[in-house]
């Protein structure tokens, strides 16, 4: 059987194939309802997911399950255009697979986006969140069993996981495009059913002011694998207890109806990420 490392290896020598020249700096995961936000890069080429070896593919609606390749201005960009989820019945370690073939091609950022229910009170749907900090209440982790050192360390530190200077520059993004953008900490569930509103206290006690069911396995593989991250998430409705009823229908409607904004965050992000010297 080969190891993680030869599969990751096997599945970017595909891609590469395919689009010959591939050499990303940034990777960008959009999340349900935002993978139009693809069209902020020029010289755009994808492919399908299906084509890459080792790669999941998504089922969940808002998820196409492309691979793309662009640039947002001088900057080389790979954009996964919707992700796994472990309620599919994928690992947590498949789920953060893809992430780990973007930094395999080469990024060394790593941007992502998801949509999930405001906790804080006040948020409405929309809303804008930058991820400070996250709560893994899945009982899922990428980093179960053997450990491989030539992709990281055994016990990696999270404490600083959504790099402080990239959420700087997403704050001074989100100005500069004018687009109010909150700060919080992100809880992920197991799902795929909504939590319910004695969960939804229980979160808002443990400190989360947004829940969603994805994102966190992603996170925790690229930070083993030294890359830098920052994470913007999409409240697409209130959570359980705070407003009416919870669908993905829903879900994907408020993502759509808020992608503008998300875009016009990224793409000012992204200019000011090149700045005279390129991303560092």
């Amino acid at each position: 059987m080969s190891t993680l490392v030869e599969q990751l290896e096997e599945s970017a020598a595909a891609v590469r194939a395919r689009l010959p020249g591939v050499a990303p700096e940034v990777g960008l995961v959009l999340g349900s309802g935002l993978s139009g936000a693809v069209r902020l890069l020029e010289d755009l080429e994808s492919l399908p997911l299906a084509d890459v070896p080792h790669v999941g593919v998504p089922a969940v609606s808002g998820h196409p399950g492309r691979l793309a390749f662009g640039r947002a201005g001088r900057v080389p960009v790979a954009v996964l255009q919707g992700r796994l989820h472990t309620y599919e019945g994928w690992s947590a370690a498949e789920t953060a697979y893809p992430v780990r073939l973007l930094i395999t091609l080469g990024a060394r950022i790593l941007v992502l986006t998801n949509a999930s229910g405001g906790v804080r009170e006040g948020f409405r749907a929309g809303d804008w969140m930058l991820v400070t900090d996250h709560l893994n209440l899945s009982g899922r982790n990428p980093l179960e069993g053997p450990n491989d050192p030539r992709l990281g360390p055994r016990f990696p530190d999270l404490s600083r996981a959504y790099d402080p200077a990239l959420r700087a520059l997403m704050v001074q993004a989100a100005e500069a495009a004018g687009v109010p953008l909150h700060e919080g900490v992100y809880a992920m569930m197991a799902g795929p059913s909504y939590e319910t509103p004695a969960e939804i206290r229980m979160l808002r006690k443990l400190g989360a002011d947004a829940v969603g069911m994805s994102t966190v396995p992603e996170v925790i593989a690229a930070v083993h694998m030294g890359a830098r991250v920052a994470c913007l998430s999409c409240i697409t409705n209130a959570a359980a207890g705070l407003g009416g009823a919870l669908s993905h229908a829903e879900v994907e409607t408020a993502a759509r109806a808020a992608e503008e904004n998300g875009t016009r965050i990224l793409r000012a992000f992204l200019d000011l990420l090149a700045g005279p010297e390129g991303p560092g």
